[in-house]
């Protein structure tokens, strides 16, 4: 198998993990030779085979693992145990991680900027096949999520009614099959 992409020495460090700078050694997909991409802390982080790229200021790191046809942009964050696969498109401030299993477009929702930090919430398949959520510090399951902004907001506040909105979105949204 020959490699389509390499590490550069153009680095950056978040607390003790060092991510290099992709290159891209070959034309696949929408990327050329020669093309700089996002940052991995690792070759595990993405494969070489199939279209998979990660672009513009994103970051994989940990265990996480970025192969088929999915592609990484903006300032997306993708860690943990977390796989972004298939078709699937991580893009603008998304944080995917923990057990996320990011196959396609449907197992992935981003809404925002809402709520009290006006920040996006994201919305994601877990490796368990449940919805889970990474919004602001908080990272879990949706019913926790729900509960956690019933809790915080109450049911008829401006920011309660956005989050709960956004909460119907994802179980609608979020494939589980």
């Amino acid at each position: 198998m020959s490699k389509k992409y390499e590490l550069t020495d153009e680095t950056v460090r978040i607390n003790s993990i060092i991510l290099h700078r992709i290159k891209a050694l070959t034309d696949f997909g929408d990327v050329d030779a020669g093309d700089l991409g996002g940052w991995v802390e690792s070759e595990r982080n993405m494969s070489h085979d199939g279209n998979a790229w990660v672009y513009d200021n994103a970051w994989v790191y940990d265990n996480a693992q970025v192969y088929g046809n999915a592609r990484v942009c903006g300032n997306a964050l993708v860690y943990g145990n977390a796989r972004v696969y298939g078709d699937a498109r991580v893009y603008g401030d998304a944080r995917v991680c923990g057990n996320a299993w990011v196959g396609s477009n449907g197992h992935l929702l981003q809404v925002g900027p809402i709520g009290s930090r006006n920040e996006y919430t994201t919305f994601y398949r877990a490796k368990d096949n449940a919805i889970a959520v990474a919004c602001g510090c908080f990272y879990g399951s949706i019913d926790d999520f729900e509960a956690r902004v019933r809790e915080v907001h109450g049911d008829n506040s401006k920011y309660g009614k956005e989050y709960q909105l956004a909460i119907e979105l994802a179980k609608c949204h979020i494939d589980l099959s």
